[in-house]
């Protein structure tokens, strides 16, 4: 006869125990009441007895979740005791001296004859010997300062090593609840150097570091994001790049075709290239586009200075020229004030993505980043192409949701179609070639 062992309940409110470790193996003899599982739930690690001697056949995977009442072993009661099999180690009653007791945990016949059926499931998950293990302390055994698999899933998940867990559960056991609320050390120092150096913040970098948190604090910045089909530059780059260093002495980069879509939306939506001062806006007729670089002192920011009237060949001659001032540590504070709108190029660095912050007190700033083969869409047919992630931060205190994304889509449109956005479909004459 195969007898069905069932999941006892624990408890009132426990619906679930997780098995943390079978201690016997599939096909083994077992003997009535001798421990065959450890099970967690979420406030104990319990000891499941067999219900009955015979050849066990394990259903659940050690780690595996079982709800209360289902099956998680048979035993064939019928199979004979293998020749050699022993008695389990008898338990002692703490109370008899003579070290005479039941062989396992069951209940005294006057506790079990008063029991209901609930208090007797509870008792026959738990050790015989708990009131001694109170008195007397946890013993230790192999289970001491071992983690179930749940305990252990979330220690793992938290850095924290088993042997800095003391475990509340049987025989110093490390359960599901100890590793909830373990804390990770602060760790012991090692034998590498742990010195610090305290510099002062340069005047540049504390002025820098005043006008972000300015900027955050007291504009209501948003950011969209939008992509940008890089092929029709790259193409036009490939076609052009070697006459325009040869004739212009600079080579044509990507600043001059951003700087240029730039002006043009600046043209159809004006609120982007407009302040707030007080309770006025202030809108500029002209395009002074900021270029972030980076310096020997840090981020810089010099401005060029009426971009609606440069060409091409403008453009990055004024880009080359302003950065060696900045590398040099030549640039002006005037060099560096009163810009009307400002172009970030974190690509330079490899940022897929990021969200710039405004430079005060303009309303708006455009991020360009790395460009990267992907997966895009033409003529029905997925392809590769050259894509780079653009954002636009902006002060929505003066700039609308539709200016700011129609801003952003103008600058993909012309980043996209420069030879007729940008170039009036004659690349060599606005090359200058």
């Amino acid at each position: 006869m195969a007898l069905e062992m069932k999941v006892p309940s624990p408890g009132e409110s426990i619906t679930e125990v997780e098995i943390a470790q079978w201690l016997v193996e599939d096909g083994d003899y077992v003997e009535k009441d001798q421990a065959i599982a450890e099970v967690d739930s979420d406030k104990a690690t319990l000891e499941l007895p067999a219900e009955a001697s015979g050849i066990i056949t394990l259903k659940a995977e050690e780690g595996d979740a079982v709800a209360v009442g289902d099956v998680v072993c048979l035993i064939d009661t019928d199979a004979p005791r293998p020749d050699g099999a022993t008695q389990p180690e008898t338990y002692k009653n703490p109370g008899d001296e003579k070290g005479e007791g039941n062989s396992g945990p069951d209940l005294d016949k006057a506790d079990a004859e008063n029991a209901d059926t609930g208090e007797k499931a509870e008792a026959l998950t738990e050790s015989p010997s708990k009131s001694s293990t109170q008195e007397q302390g946890a013993k230790k055994t192999y289970a001491t300062g071992t983690a179930s698999p749940a305990a252990r899933k979330i220690l793992d998940e938290k850095g924290i090593e088993a042997d800095n867990v003391k475990g509340s559960g049987r025989d110093g056991r490390i359960t599901k609840d100890d590793a909830v609320k373990a804390t990770p050390s602060m760790g012991t120092p090692g034998q590498g150097a742990r010195g610090t150096e305290r510099t002062k913040l340069s005047m540049l970098r504390r002025k820098v570091a005043e006008r972000l948190v300015s900027a955050k604090n007291e504009t209501a910045m948003l950011t969209t994001f939008n992509e940008v089909d890089m092929s029709a530059i790259f193409e036009l780059r490939k076609q052009y790049k070697e006459k325009f260093k040869d004739k212009h002495g600079v080579s044509l980069g990507f600043m001059s075709f951003f700087t240029l879509a730039v002006v043009r939306a600046l043209d159809l939506y004006p609120d982007v290239n407009s302040m707030i001062d007080g309770d006025y806006k202030i809108t500029y007729d002209y395009k002074d586009i900021s270029i972030a670089v980076s310096g020997p002192k840090g981020l810089m920011v010099p401005v060029i200075r009426n971009a609606e009237n440069l060409t091409f060949r403008g453009v990055e001659n004024e880009v080359k020229r302003l950065a060696l001032r900045a590398r040099d540590g030549q640039i002006t504070v005037d060099e560096m004030t009163g810009g009307t709108f400002t172009i970030s190029n974190g690509g330079v660095f490899g940022s897929m993505l990021s969200t710039p912050i405004i430079n005060p007190p303009q309303s708006g700033i455009l991020g360009m980043h790395n460009i990267v083969e992907r997966p895009v869409v033409k003529d029905g047919a997925i392809v590769a192409a050259p894509v780079m992630f653009v954002a636009l931060s902006y002060d929505h205190r003066i700039i609308d949701g539709r200016e700011s994304v129609g801003f952003l889509v103008a600058v993909k449109e012309a980043l996209e179609n420069p030879s007729e956005l940008l170039m009036n479909n004659d690349a060599k004459k606005a090359l200058e070639l």
